[in-house]
């Protein structure tokens, strides 16, 4: 587990179909602890989680249960999703326990919607840090780039592609994906030419 921004911690997975690493990351922060998207951890990764301790595990979408359940009974975490993909989340397994509902803040981060890929996948803005955490609603692929994940795992293309579009309305200059390599600045100029490729 690194520290790829103060308080904040990211680990891998590597995808092999994929070609690129999903992240898990835990953000630290006084009004409790929170654990975002957890991929797969290492038990020495686990351990870490746990000596930091985790308040909450935030779910961005549907598919993003990953590693919850393991880190929900290793640190007594409650894991929160948007009401659209609870009922999937569920359906793989994941133990949830809350809503994640947009417009509210959930610590320092304010639930976003951006509905496309699931009816329910939330992004998290931490307008303070200037800080955009992403879930599925954009790829950090090639590095140092944005693109979408094929129309094939996407429910509804056009949505998420304004979805996507509403996003440069928040001010961000970092961008932490759940898929591909975080864009640690100047994310938004990076998002604006993944927005300028779309099909008017």
């Amino acid at each position: 587990m690194k520290e790829i921004l103060p308080d904040i911690f990211s680990w891998p997975w590597f995808s092999e179909p994929h070609g690129y690493n999903f992240n898990g990351y835990l953000v630290r922060h006084a009004g409790g602890n929170l654990c975002i998207d957890p991929v797969a951890p290492t038990e020495e990764t686990l351990e870490a989680i746990a000596r930091h301790g985790v308040a909450r595990i935030l779910l961005t979408n549907r598919n993003h249960s990953r590693a919850a359940n393991r880190v929900r009974s290793r640190t007594g975490a409650r894991t929160a999703i948007h009401p659209a993909d609870a009922a999937h989340a569920r359906g793989q397994g994941t133990e949830l326990d809350d809503e994640l509902r947009v417009g509210e803040k959930v610590g320092p981060l304010v639930i976003v919607g951006v509905p496309g890929k699931s009816l329910g996948e939330v992004a998290l803005h931490w307008p303070e840090r200037r800080i955009l955490i992403a879930g599925d609603a954009v790829v950090g692929n090639p590095p140092g780039r944005c693109k979408l994940l094929p129309e094939k795992v996407v429910d509804d293309p056009p949505r998420l592609r304004q979805s996507v579009r509403e996003l440069l309305a928040l001010d961000f200059d970092t961008l932490l994906p759940g898929d591909g390599e975080p864009i640690l600045q100047g994310a938004k100029e990076r998002l604006k030419e993944l927005v300028g490729s779309f099909p008017h």
